[in-house]
């Protein structure tokens, strides 16, 4: 799950670097959205992890 939030956040960055640089319109809605899904995973690996834990 880890590796999937990490592959989010990569894609998140380029996203934001192209949309936000006047590249690409577009990409800049895309970086928030793979922002929040990144956040969302980034919650469930730390319970999940959490709960393996213990």
């Amino acid at each position: 799950m880890l590796k999937w939030t990490m592959i989010f956040v990569v894609l998140a960055i380029v996203a934001a670097i192209f949309g936000f640089g006047g590249i690409a319109a577009g990409a800049a809605g895309i970086a928030k959205i793979l922002f929040f899904i990144f956040l969302a995973l980034i919650v469930i690996s730390l319970i999940t992890g959490r709960t393996n834990k213990v």
